[in-house]
């Protein structure tokens, strides 16, 4: 079992008159994060599953008395799968504004549908988090130095989703039920989307590009489809946390490319089951690839639950003169490099970027060094 990151933090925001709002893919472990979280708890817990119609029921347009019935003697209510009642941002805010001895913590998969029904009537009511595949620093707390470097090969290939690491004899065929079962069902049923064969497709071909610029025009014409299409099931598939988008910095100088964009995958096994490529590391021709997702992915973890804000992006010029990966914060910038090599680590950041721009931190990150920025 994994201690995870955010459990500390949700129990620190606890009883502060707001609900804590969990959202994250199928799978990544909410429901294993809430219930370990409640075998904590002094007070009266309340757990509601809404996959179950009767909770569903009791919870779509309640009054204050209804809700006080249903809530009785607890002290701590969980919601969980709330994306799955309606107008349950209402509830929540009932809840909330009535019952201020009364802590509300929900989970949801699908961020889209979620947000569309709490933002509104949960304005300024609630913190929210995102629960992200096992992240590098939980692998290290929970079983140490060894585990983190013994699992890295594995991790690159079939990525870090609780069950893949925990089941490791059948690791291949629990990513293939992953993305067939779960993560593409909040995306069809989000969007109305009427092909899942296209949504596929379009996985594959960025799966193809991980590390390089994307362009929708070119996406559509790889799939057979159009360019509005390709970007709005690129951002159904962003708002279900399957990848995520960065884009070219554009400030200070005149060449640098101002609508660039890469696209990442959170969880690198997704990705390689996309495109069915299994193969060991000393087989592969995209361990470049693996390698920067791989980094990315796990430091938008490392940011998130350490609660450092930053915006984030890569940056290219018309020259070709470019940087992996950027962070912004406070107005200054950390750059990062990913080199799997070592030998190739003597990479030098262009001076045209350091001149232009004020530099907090820079790095060639390989296996040797990665862990610093990790853990």
């Amino acid at each position: 079992m994994y201690h995870r990151d955010l459990k500390p933090i949700i129990a620190d925001k606890c009883f502060r008159h707001k609900a804590i709002l969990l959202l994250g893919a199928r799978q990544v472990g909410k429901t294993t994060l809430l219930k370990e979280f409640i075998k904590e708890q002094p007070n009266d817990v309340l757990y509601l599953n809404c996959d179950d119609l009767i909770v569903v029921s009791n919870l779509t347009n309640r009054n204050i008395q209804q809700l006080k019935l249903l809530i009785g003697e607890a002290k701590l209510v969980v919601i969980d799968e709330a994306q799955k009642v309606d107008n349950i941002g209402l509830t929540i805010k009932i809840i909330v504004d009535n019952f201020p001895d009364v802590q509300i913590i929900a989970t949801g998969s699908s961020a889209f549908e979620l947000r569309n029904r709490l933002n509104e009537p949960l304005t300024g009511r609630k913190y929210e988090y995102q629960l992200f595949p096992i992240s590098t620093n939980e692998i290290y707390k929970s079983n140490g130095f060894i585990e983190v470097e013994r699992l890295l090969e594995s991790r690159l290939i079939y990525g870090s989703y609780p069950d893949i690491l925990t089941q490791s004899q059948e690791m291949h065929e629990l990513l293939n039920a992953l993305t067939d079962s779960y993560l593409y069902k909040d995306v069809l049923a989000m969007g109305e989307l009427r092909k899942p064969e296209l949504l596929n497709k379009l996985l594959q071909a960025i799966a193809f590009q991980v590390g390089s610029e994307v362009s929708y025009s070119e996406l559509a014409t790889t799939i057979g489809s159009d360019a509005k299409t390709v970007e709005r099931y690129i951002e159904l598939l962003e708002k279900c946390f399957i990848i995520f988008r960065l884009n070219g910095l554009s400030r200070n100088l005149r060449n640098e490319l101002k609508k660039a964009k890469k696209i990442y995958f959170y969880d690198n096994g997704v990705r390689n089951a996309v495109i069915q490529q299994f193969a060991p590391l000393n087989m592969r021709n995209d361990i470049g690839a693996l390698w920067e997702n791989f980094f990315i992915s796990e430091r938008i973890k490392y940011n998130h639950y350490r609660q450092h804000y930053c915006n984030i992006y890569f940056w290219r010029t018309k020259s070709k003169q470019e940087i992996d990966y950027i962070e912004e914060r406070d107005g200054k910038f950390s750059i990062f490099e990913m080199k799997w090599n070592p030998k190739k680590s003597d990479v030098k950041f262009p001076s045209s970027f350091i001149n232009a721009y004020p530099i907090a931190e820079s790095a060639i990150i390989t296996p040797e060094n990665y862990l610093t920025f990790l853990i």
